[in-house]
Parts: C-alpha cells; sequence; structure tokens
C-alpha cells in the first residue's frame, strides 16, 4: 500500500513513472469524449434514450465528459497508486460544475469551468512560487528533468498562460454567444475552441518554452533514470 494520494514531488525518491504518452492520453481522452458527445448528442439520445433524458447535446457531453475524468484518474491510480494533482483538481471542478450543469440545466456552469480551472491553476502556480514552491515539476517531471531555477521561471511562465486562457475562454463563450445567440451553434462553436484550438494553442507555448528547458535540463531529454 502506498502512503501517499497525491503524487510525490518532483526529483523526490519513490515518485512512479508513468509513460508521457498515457498521461497524455489520459489527460487528452476526456476532451475527445465530450467533443464527440456533444457533436454526435441526438445520434446517442437515439441509441440511448437515458441519456436524451440528461438533455440536448451539451449536457449528454458534460455527463460523458465527467464519467471519462472519473476513468481516467482510476487509470492513473491503477498504473501508479497515486492521483496526479493537476488532473485531479481539474476532474473535481468538473464533476462539481457539470453536476450543477446537469441538475439546473444551465451550460453556464459547464462553460465557466475552463475559465475556473485555469484561474486556479494560475493561482497555485504564482501562488506556490511566492513560497519557494514550483508546483509545475508534479506535471511534467514524468517528461524531463529541471534543476530549481528552471522549475521555478517554467512555473512562472506557466501561470502566466494560465491567466491567459482563463481569460480566452470567457472571450470565446460570449463572443459565440454575441453573435449566435445563445443555442447550439453558440455551444458548438465554444466546444469546437475548447477542443481544437486550446490544444494548439498550448502546444505552440510549450514549444516555445524549449531553449528554456534545454539550458535547465539536469538530464538529456528524452533520458531518464530508472533507478
Amino acid at each position: 500500500m502506498t502512503d501517499r494520494i497525491i503524487e510525490r514531488e518532483p526529483n523526490k525518491p519513490g515518485r512512479k513513472e508513468m509513460s508521457p504518452l498515457l498521461k497524455f492520453a489520459l489527460e487528452l481522452g476526456p476532451l475527445m469524449v465530450f467533443f464527440f458527445a456533444n457533436s454526435r448528442g441526438e445520434d446517442l439520445a437515439a441509441a440511448f434514450p437515458v441519456l436524451g433524458d440528461l438533455g440536448g447535446p451539451l449536457f449528454i457531453a458534460t455527463a460523458l465528459f465527467m464519467a471519462a475524468m472519473v476513468i481516467a484518474l482510476a487509470v492513473s491510480w491503477a498504473v501508479t497508486r497515486t492521483l496526479p494533482i493537476m488532473p485531479l483538481v481539474s476532474g473535481a471542478v468538473v464533476l462539481v460544475f457539470g453536476g450543477l450543469t446537469l441538475w439546473l440545466q444551465d451550460e453556464t456552469f459547464i462553460k465557466m469551468k475552463p475559465t475556473i480551472v485555469n484561474a486556479l491553476f494560475a493561482v497555485v502556480l504564482l501562488g506556490g512560487l511566492m513560497f519557494g514552491k514550483s508546483f509545475l515539476g508534479y506535471v511534467f517531471d514524468q517528461a524531463f528533468k529541471l534543476d530549481d531555477e528552471g522549475w521555478r521561471k517554467l512555473t512562472f511562465r506557466w501561470g502566466l498562460f494560465f491567466i491567459f486562457l482563463a481569460i480566452i475562454n470567457v472571450v470565446v463563450w460570449k463572443a459565440a454567444d454575441a453573435y449566435y445567440g445563445p443555442g447550439q451553434a453558440s455551444d458548438d462553436l465554444w466546444v469546437d475552441f475548447k477542443v481544437w484550438a486550446t490544444m494548439p494553442i498550448t502546444v505552440v507555448f510549450m514549444l516555445t518554452q524549449i531553449p528554456l528547458i534545454k539550458r535547465h535540463a539536469t538530464e538529456p531529454l528524452g533520458v531518464h533514470n530508472k533507478e
């Protein structure tokens, strides 16, 4: 039995490793479920009438998104016997705001979720730096190893990036409502942006951080100590 539920800090002995590909799949998988369910909501409702009782496509997608998040966390636990801290926080917010969305039949709550999560991550990362903690290492320590200064700089940059993501979610959500009016077309545009634009924007941001990562790497990228 493990003596920790939450994953250990970066560079700590006993921290269990997960394949970066599996980690990526577990984080991206629920988003893909959300997109598919929203785009095929009517077909899913016809095939599974119980889903139709939840409401329109966005509500069906919300319910399946919640289920996918729980499954992803369960797989993480099965593999490492710990829970990754940032997906855990995101999953908790998904369950709370997704539950409110379904209970009140108000899509506002699930649309607020990305802004709440990203703002929370920004507060945690930037606040952690004030106390000498670089929490970003919890997320990326399995992908690459950095010295303490590198983790501090990368954490600061990601904190600012999460603020940007929090703001852009609201901008797209409100712009879609203003252009189409509340309804399925607005929902589809917001979901498309959440799934297909947020990830490429994040990838581009990550690529811009490669020079910093190389300067502060404590071992060559892609090489990990297996002890």
